[in-house]
Parts: structure tokens; C-alpha cells; sequence
């Protein structure tokens, strides 16, 4: 199913029934997930519908839904069949409307398992072309790129385009991409017209234990905005223990997306401060950990610990940065890393997860965790310099 919810300021959200539910014949195993548009006056769904069969089998169509006067959503059908030599994992359309025409972005794989990034065209929402590949295994120089690439996003920024998108199959390295599945951005040029991609090395867009699946948006005033969801599929979620009380996920933050010096740079959406409490100080060791934004900076070369009552440890060094935590299952420790100097952190807290910003946006590492009640954050090593801290006022829901 596809759930919704709206928000007036990305601060204060209202849960609205469910929009899509797996219904139709072509999409009777899942609305899997795709983007919105406005067209011919609505806003339009555009989602894959995926189709399994008793032998193992699968297809995916591309559909449309459109909103009614009420709020919900009628089904317009499958617009785009599955493409000619590539598997049914054909999936999460992207969808924008560039000088006088649309484009759409697809993850998939071929029929030699390897991922890739189909680049689609269309004069209206129901009648595409394929363009070609963009990305993928054995485009622009990658090689042993992974069997399925999910999730494209493909957009400007400065002078610049971003595709952001998630390799499963992708090889890890000693610390980078160290989740089952990660999620990438690489920059370029982008011709439309020529249906070509020019880009360069994968990046990592988010280096914690839970980031997957991010889309972006651009918000009226011209800001480029990003949610992923806090989890990785195929992780450990299905052993998290709030399924004992009927949920697991969540998302991130929305975060403001920058092109500086060829760098791209994550920050938390500014909208954000409006939920702070009073700007308090600290002194000691301890404190009691509740939903807070931390900021603070590190002096040079120095060592700083940070441990989330016992369910996850930060480690800053003159290295970089270490997130350590246990499997849900076995008790061996984990580690994800970012490296390069950290001068300053913006930490989110919530109940079950952390956001550590890394100089002003240049590293984000998310994570959930899961600590003891009444837990406590624990400093160790060198003393941050210039500390403020906030409680935070809840955000969410209606």
C-alpha cells in the first residue's frame, strides 16, 4: 500500500488515509513506491505496480492514480509495461516535467542481472519512450555496480546534476558502503535530449546503519529537500523490538540539499529550529536522553566519545568518525565510519534514533537504537568546545 500524509510546514504532519492499496489485477502484490506530480490540474501518483507468480515469476507496470475532490485516490491504470530485455525488477518511477516535456526515471535490472538507470521521455503522463541507460553496471566506466538499482532520483543543483539512487548487489569496502543495501549520489551533466548522464565516482549519502530510499523535493522558495527512510531492507528491522508494539521505521528529518566546491552537503531543514526549547549549557558527563538537537565543535586532534545508554557509541578522532553498536540477534559489534577532520556536529536525538551532521552537511551518519529506560548520554574524552543543546518539542502527528 501506498500510505499519506500532508504537512503545511514539514514540521506538523497529518496522517491521511491511506492513498493506494494492492487492488488491481496489475498491482495485486504491491503499489510499490514512484513520486507525485500535478497534471491537467490534479495531483498525480506515479507507482509501480508489481504482479508475482506461482512459478517465481514477476512483471511490473508503471501506473497512474489521480486525486479526487474528497482526498482520495482514483486508479488510472498501467501507463508503461515492463521494458524489453530487463527483468521484472523494474521499479520506483521519478518523475518531472523539464522544457515542455516530461521524464522519468526507473531502477532495474537487466536480463544479465545488473543494475541500471532507464532514462524514459513523454509528451503527456501515458505515452513514454525509452531514452536509454544513464547509470549502472558497465555505464560510464562502473563495473561490478550490483545486480538492481532502486530508487533514482535524478535532479539539478547549482551548476550541477545529482542522481541519487540505492545498488543492491553493490561490493563493500573496507569502510564505505558497508550496508546490506546503501544508498549513492553521483554528480554530472545531464542531456536531456541525447538521453546522457555524464558522471562521475558513487559517494555515500548517509555512512550510519539506517538510510535508505531517499527522494527529494523542491520546496517553493527553490530548495532542494530530501527524506530517506530510516531502515535498510533485508536489515535488521524485523528484529527491532518495537515490533512488539506494531510499528518499526521511520523516517529522517527532511534535510536541505547544497552544492558547494563540488561537494554535496545535507543539512537539517532550517524549518527545524522552530521545535527548540530554551538554549541550554551543560557541564558534567551525563544527560538524561530525551528528543534534543546537541551542537556543539571539537578542537583539533582531540578524542571524543559519546555513548547512547549502552545501545550505540560514537567515537570522534582525528580520523573521523565511528558509529559501534550490537546486532539485534548475536551480540557482535558493528561498526559504520565517516572519514575526514569532524570540526563540528549537529546531533539529533529521538526516542529511538540519532542524526549526527558532520561540518555544517559535509557527512550525515542515521541510526536507530534502542536503549534502557530511563537511559542516559554519556561524554567521554576531550571536552566539546562551544556546547548549546535544546530539548525539542514533538512534531508529528494529527
Amino acid at each position: 500500500m501506498l500510505g499519506h500524509w500532508s504537512s503545511a510546514d514539514l514540521l506538523h504532519w497529518r496522517h491521511e488515509p491511506i492513498a493506494l492499496m494492492p487492488d488491481e489485477e496489475y498491482d495485486r502484490n504491491g503499489c510499490y513506491s514512484g513520486s507525485a506530480v500535478e497534471f491537467e490540474g490534479a495531483l498525480t501518483l506515479c507507482y509501480t505496480g508489481n504482479v508475482k507468480f506461482p512459478d517465481g515469476g514477476r512483471t511490473a507496470w508503471q501506473c497512474l492514480a489521480t486525486e479526487n475532490a474528497d482526498g482520495t485516490f482514483r486508479k488510472l491504470g498501467p501507463v508503461l509495461p515492463l521494458p524489453e530485455g530487463y527483468t521484472g525488477h523494474v521499479r520506483d518511477p521519478k518523475v518531472w516535467r523539464q522544457d515542455g516535456r516530461w521524464y522519468m526515471v526507473l531502477g532495474a535490472q537487466d536480463v544479465q542481472q545488473r543494475g541500471k538507470v532507464l532514462l524514459f521521455t513523454a509528451s503527456d503522463l501515458r505515452e513514454w519512450r525509452l531514452v536509454g541507460e544513464i547509470a549502472g553496471h558497465d555505464v560510464n566506466g562502473l563495473a561490478n555496480a550490483g545486480y538492481m538499482w532502486e530508487c533514482p532520483d535524478l535532479f539539478p543543483l547549482a551548476d550541477t546534476h545529482l542522481l541519487i539512487c540505492c545498488p543492491q548487489g553493490l561490493a563493500r569496502e573496507a569502510q564505505r558502503f558497508l550496508n546490506t543495501y546503501p544508498a549513492v549520489w553521483m554528480a554530472g551533466r545531464f542531456d536531456a535530449e541525447r538521453g546522457i548522464f555524464d558522471h562521475g565516482p558513487l559517494h555515500e549519502l548517509d555512512s550510519g546503519f539506517e538510510f535508505y530510499a531517499p527522494q527529494t523535493m523542491q520546496a517553493d522558495d527553490g530548495r532542494r529537500l530530501l527524506v530517506g527512510w530510516m531502515g535498510v531492507p533485508d536489515g535488521d528491522e524485523m528484529h527491532q523490538p518495537t515490533r512488539a508494539q506494531g510499528w518499526i521505521h521511520q523516517m529522517t528529518c527532511v534535510r536541505e540539499l547544497e552544492w558547494q566546491a563540488g561537494t554535496l552537503y545535507q543539512r537539517p531543514l532550517r524549518e527545524l529550529v522552530a521545535l527548540r526549547g530554551e538554549a541550554q549549557g551543560w557541564r558534567g558527563k551525563t544527560l538524561p536522553l530525551a528528543p534534543m538537537e546537541l551542537a556543539f565543535d571539537i578542537a583539533p586532534n582531540s578524542t571524543l566519545g559519546l555513548d547512547f545508554a549502552g545501545a550505540l557509541q560514537l567515537t570522534v578522532n582525528r580520523d573521523g568518525l565511528r558509529l559501534s553498536r550490537r546486532g539485534l540477534q548475536t551480540a557482535e559489534m558493528h561498526h559504520r565510519y565517516w572519514r575526514g577532520e569532524a570540526r563540528r556536529l549537529r546531533i539529533f536525538i529521538d526516542r529511538s534514533s540519532v542524526e549526527i551532521f558532520i561540518n555544517d552537511g559535509e557527512g550525515v551518519m542515521s541510526s536507530r537504537f534502542f536503549p534502557g529506560y530511563p537511559g542516559q548520554l554519556i561524554f567521554s574524552g576531550a571536552t566539546p568546545v562551544a556546547f548549546c543543546r535544546w530539548l525539542l518539542r514533538p512534531c508529528m502527528v494529527e
